[in-house]
């Protein structure tokens, strides 16, 4: 299933929560990267109908342009940021209700409680009271829930929100599981940008309700220009001056790669190691020739990508700026 979001806007009252957002979600799993605040949660209510977009359209495939919320959530499950379970319930319990709640026959909420359970990891602790759980058994929990009528679409709302290191792992994995190997379309809410890295395809990045970068998680973290890391032999001074393009070199050398290099710049680290920048649309077959020209040979050229990091405070900054 793909959802589609529209020049959606949602308000409370005079605040602008959601300005006119464009999103489309396909398959595997997409991420609603931002600060808090930033509209994460707001987008996600929208789509399940918890609140009412004051302009824009949304569509699901295979549903009708004018589904209701209840037949959205037929077919999405969600899994909230804040502690969702009943003080006394076991978590089968809790999840076999929720199956039943969304229309599955008892028998069937029984077994699919059994069998997601399995998958997260609890089917040790199913008869447990949820109140005894762990941060991390409860976080697995509430996953299960959102899984026990069988999504197309999960909606994950900061899902390693509070856990340790280990739990955490354990949580991405099963995300990384489902988009990958069980064909579930996913939309993961975080600010965490280490778990968008692990498990993300793309991301939608978002500031102020507003949506300031989007793409391909390969796309956004490959920038405009190019760096590299380039190490060649041997290490002497009179080639590394040379490949930088340093004065020092003779003068015909120093003209040659001045020419060569006209499109890229390199700055030497040391050790016979270079951070090589080139644009788009330069070829690296350039920089070869600039090593053999100065006499020394290409050991290792990789492509150094900008961290998402970096692409969110860059995407940030640019809001910033137009404010």
């Amino acid at each position: 299933m793909t959802v589609q979001l529209e020049n959606v806007t949602v308000r409370y009252g005079d605040h602008l929560a959601v300005d006119d957002l464009t999103v489309n979600i396909g398959p595997g799993s997409i991420a609603l990267l931002g600060r808090n605040g930033a509209g994460k949660t707001s987008i996600l209510k929208a789509l399940l109908g918890l609140v009412r977009p004051t302009a824009g359209k949304m569509r699901f495939s295979g549903l009708p342009a004018n589904a209701t919320p209840a037949m959205v959530r037929a077919h999405v499950g969600y899994m909230p940021e804040r502690d969702a379970h009943l003080p006394q319930a076991t978590g089968f319990d809790m999840v076999s209700l929720l199956g039943m709640l969304s229309g599955l026959p008892r028998r069937d909420a029984w077994r699919r409680a059994h069998e997601v359970l399995y998958l997260v990891g609890l089917e040790e602790q199913r008869y447990r009271p949820v109140s005894g759980y762990s941060a991390g058994m409860r976080q697995k929990a509430k996953l299960a829930a959102a899984l026990v009528h069988d999504p197309a679409v999960l909606f994950l709302d900061e899902p390693t929100n509070g856990l340790d290191p280990g739990a955490r792992r354990e949580m991405l994995e099963l995300v990384r599981q489902l988009s990958q190997e069980l064909g579930k379309s996913v939309v993961f809410s975080t600010h965490i940008l280490q778990d968008v890295e692990a498990v993300c395809d793309s991301a939608v990045v978002l500031e102020r309700g507003r949506v300031v970068a989007q793409g391909n998680i390969r796309e956004l973290t490959a920038g405009s220009e190019r760096e590299f890391r380039l190490r060649v032999e041997p290490a002497d001074a009179a080639a590394g001056s040379s490949i930088a393009g340093d004065s020092r070199a003779s003068d015909s050398m120093h003209s040659m790669l001045t020419k060569l290099q006209a499109s890229w710049r390199a700055e030497p680290l040391g050790d016979g190691k270079y951070a090589v920048w080139l644009p788009p649309e330069t070829d690296t077959s350039s920089v070869f020739a600039a090593v053999r020209a100065a006499g020394a040979t290409v050991r290792s050229l990789a492509l150094k990508r900008r961290s998402l990091e970096e692409v969110f405070l860059s995407a940030v900054r640019g809001e910033d700026a137009g404010k």
